[in-house]
């Protein structure tokens, strides 16, 4: 996206059920869906153009009055951004080489902090005052009950909205008190089309491996070029040298590596069993060839111990070496002719 005052083209009939009817606009808004299909994206839009001095027709935000300057500048009086915090890792020994880790929840000593908020009015007499809570799924039970009764009891001019990928994760009550609105998937042609304006190459390809989400193939085109030599390891089965492999697998991220090496499996299985992949349409020869040499029963035990990994990726341990051991027996999986 160029600005924030943009939405993605598959956004636009949402968009306009969202502004026909500023008067009867809910007080809180629930925007689910699959992640990486442009939710926050949208909230952010939004959030500019119902604090937008001169927003257009349609409801989009001007991007040139001095509330739009400040929204681009983050620092609205009258928005507030609710996201998992920033913390200091106090496990480092020295101060000096101290990191920061991201916080996995919305503290509720974040929700507590919008009272002051909340009492004040808006910098504008006839605005609104926004909250922005991504991703919702972040809070945790306190401060899931702590918003629920600032919901319950909405103060004048507020309007909440709540971004969330699993809407499974919320306090019922929390989503009986917002307006749900559910985020389209882009349809194929959408995505393709938007890719290409972006100049992303191999743009069907990345969309299958990604699961139909633009926003990540646009925003993870580092990660394909390193994936691209991940799955030319992973075609020569046997051949592959582990020692040589596994750090590249994990160069990124474990994460990435681990995924890369599951989704591969997937398509070998799928493959095996229906003739059909999911992530790597392009590569149909190369897993055909593996799916023809593997062994099943040793295919499923290396396909656990892979899924075992990931719930490990963010644990301090020797990642090179676990991904080196998963990758002999990968190798060791073939039968050979």
């Amino acid at each position: 996206m160029n600005s924030l005052t943009e939405i993605y083209p598959w956004q636009a009939d949402v968009w306009r059920l969202v502004n026909q009817d500023d008067k009867r606009r809910a007080h809180a808004l629930l925007l689910h869906g699959r992640a990486g299909i442009g939710k926050y994206d949208f909230a952010r839009c939004l959030s500019q153009a119902l604090l937008c001095a001169h927003k257009d027709d349609l409801g989009h935000a001007c991007g040139k009055c001095s509330s739009c300057n400040w929204f681009n500048e983050e620092s609205h009086p009258d928005f507030r951004l609710l996201s998992p915090e920033q913390e200091a890792d106090t496990d480092e020994e020295s101060s000096a080489s101290k990191k920061t880790k991201k916080k996995t929840q919305i503290s509720v000593a974040q929700i507590r902090e919008l009272s002051d908020f909340l009492s004040l009015s808006s910098h504008r007499s006839d605005g609104l005052r926004i909250i922005l809570i991504h991703p919702a799924e972040a809070l945790n039970l306190a401060s899931a009950n702590a918003l629920l009764k600032m919901l319950e009891e909405p103060a004048e001019g507020v309007v909440f909205i709540l971004v969330a990928h699993q809407l499974q994760r919320l306090l019922p009550t929390i989503i009986s008190r917002c307006q749900k609105i559910n985020m389209p998937m882009p349809s194929d042609m959408q995505a393709l089309a938007w890719l290409n304006e972006q100049g992303v190459k191999n743009a069907k390809e990345q969309l299958a491996y990604l699961e139909g989400s633009p926003i990540k193939v646009f925003s993870e085109q580092l990660q394909f070029a390193q994936l691209t030599e991940i799955w030319r390891l992973l075609a020569l089965g046997s051949k592959l040298q582990p020692h040589t492999a596994a750090p590249m697998l994990i160069a990124s991220s474990v994460e990435i590596g681990v995924i890369a090496l599951q989704k591969w499996i997937y398509d070998i299985v799928a493959i095996r069993f229906s003739q059909q992949l999911r992530y790597h349409v392009a590569h149909a020869t190369a897993l055909q060839a593996l799916a023809d040499k593997v062994n099943l029963a040793s295919l499923f035990q290396l396909q656990k111990k892979v899924d075992n990994l990931r719930k490990l990726a963010l644990h301090p341990l020797n990642h090179e070496l676990q991904m080196e051991s998963l990758l002999l027996e990968y190798t060791r999986i073939f039968q050979p002719n």
